[in-house]
């Protein structure tokens, strides 16, 4: 008599980092035959994967844990929102909601696995467990990379996280309270997986962590092994051996949540030769050292206008994106009058904007001049502005020049046009190449792609392109 297979409906909320966690709780799902859904009807449990950084996050999580628990009664917490403390409890979810099974913090794959074996135990088959094609049908969402395990995103690109944690003690962040101080992973662990994915059909690997610049800072670079050769833990090294690793299949390198360290400084020329994407996401939150060093920001920022400047010189095409922050407590006009003209003379391609959020728990809450919501609000809108006309004019550079582009989405193999990336374009934060469609049955293509197209206009965040 054959037993029905435990499936488990399962939810992910949050940034790339999140999504990798829920992307190792899938693969030990997979590993030990649950089978997984996209729904809570029908799941014997359900697990979220929450975010807790800002309150709109806070808030999409809780709800979601709420629609869960009404249309299927049995979940498992997960993530930042697990290890955060409610107003009279030491867990806000358990304060929220007190039916909830188990609440895990983030990074945790074997508690949530302890939990799902507590409340859904798998009757173990030995002779199909392990078989490949019986774990491939027991995935319900996802695409299986063998060591690297299963993934979330589309095919052709993959997060890759190199670390977990972060050693900084921002005054407006609560990530280190939840995620912990940084633990850098293995590089030998990273590039097996990094290979794994480009084997597997990865175009484009984007290495996240929450401070990519310090990996191996917490085992002091020490010297591991890959392929029997030795590999430094840093990351100029890794990003070197990444490159090597992605070369034979012509796939992009991107790199995420890069601080400004000076050693930044030695990726720039494998990005000017072509190995690694020319594009680096730095998080520069504010320019003024004042407000800086109220942040508690590991750069004073003094000096980043001279090197954006020195990494523009030694690879012009950069494409520089990162976050900031406007109003945060104690900002007077002058120093938000200092992050415009910032903006505008470093020539960000790519910037979003937070007005401060007194997210609970930030030591930043604490500080004097905690100012009016509205001003907060009004000092994001100007930023946004400025920013946006400094990107319009870097975009209208790039009208008429020839640029590969990675595909996201083919409507009739390109006979209806078609959706991709460039160099300049991470997915789901940066704007788009929007295709033409094709004209000839020789130029059609599919998604993963990659594609040659003339750069025809820019149109707001995006760029209009036919395929050549």
């Amino acid at each position: 008599m054959s037993i029905a297979t435990p499936t488990v409906g399962f939810v992910s909320l949050g940034c790339p980092k999140a999504l990798t966690d829920s992307e190792l709780i899938l693969t030990q799902l997979s590993a030990e035959g649950y089978r997984t859904s996209k729904t809570f009807a029908g799941a014997d449990l359900v697990i979220v994967n929450t975010c807790g950084f800002i309150d709109a996050a806070v808030k999409e999580s809780l709800d979601t844990i709420g629609e869960a628990l009404a249309d299927n009664g049995r979940v498992i917490v997960t993530g930042c929102l697990g290890a955060k403390a409610g107003e009279t409890s030491d867990n806000l979810v358990r304060e929220v909601h007190p039916k909830v099974l188990a609440v895990t913090g983030p990074h945790a794959t074997q508690e949530v696995m302890d939990a799902v074996h507590q409340h859904l135990p798998k009757p173990h088959d030995p002779f199909v467990d392990l078989v490949p094609a019986q774990r491939e049908a027991l995935i319900g969402q996802g695409q299986s990379f063998g060591v690297a395990g299963i993934k979330l995103t589309p095919r052709h690109y993959a997060y890759l996280k190199i670390s977990e944690g972060c050693n900084h003690r921002c005054t407006f962040c609560i990530i280190p309270s939840m995620r912990g101080d940084l633990v850098s992973r293995p590089v030998g662990d990273v590039l097996t997986e990094a290979r794994a994915l480009f084997e597997g059909g990865v175009k484009e690997l984007l290495v996240i962590s929450q401070d990519t610049s310090a990996y191996g800072v917490d085992v002091k670079y020490r010297t591991g092994f890959f392929d029997g050769r030795p590999v430094k833990t840093r990351m100029v090294e890794l990003v070197e051996a990444l490159a090597t690793l992605a070369e034979p299949f012509g796939a992009w390198v991107r790199l995420h949540y890069v601080y400004p360290y000076p050693h930044v400084d030695e990726v720039i020329p494998l990005m000017a030769s072509g190995r690694v994407l020319p594009y680096l996401d730095v998080p520069f939150q504010h320019s003024h050292p004042d407000v800086l060093k109220r942040m508690k920001r590991p750069a004073s920022g003094e000096k980043n206008l001279e090197r954006i400047a020195r990494w523009r010189e030694i690879c012009p095409q950069l494409v520089v994106r990162s976050t900031f922050i406007a109003g945060f407590p104690g900002e007077t006009e002058s120093e938000f009058d200092h992050l415009l003209q910032f903006v505008a003379q470093a020539g960000i391609d790519r910037a979003g904007c937070f007005a401060y959020s007194a997210v609970p728990g930030a030591v930043a809450n604490d500080l004097p001049g905690m100012l009016p919501l509205a001003l907060r609000e009004e000092r994001r809108a100007r930023f946004m502005a400025v920013a946006e006309a400094a990107s319009a004019r870097r975009l209208q550079q790039r009208v008429g020049a020839t640029v590969q582009v990675l595909v996201d989405q083919a409507q009739s193999l390109g006979k209806k046009g078609g959706v991709g990336r460039s160099y300049a374009d991470a997915p789901e934060i940066d704007g788009t190449v929007r295709l033409q469609p094709i004209e000839r049955a020789s130029r059609s293509y599919r998604t993963g792609d990659f594609v040659s197209a003339r750069v025809l206009a820019a149109d707001g965040h995006d760029l209009v392109a036919e395929v050549i």
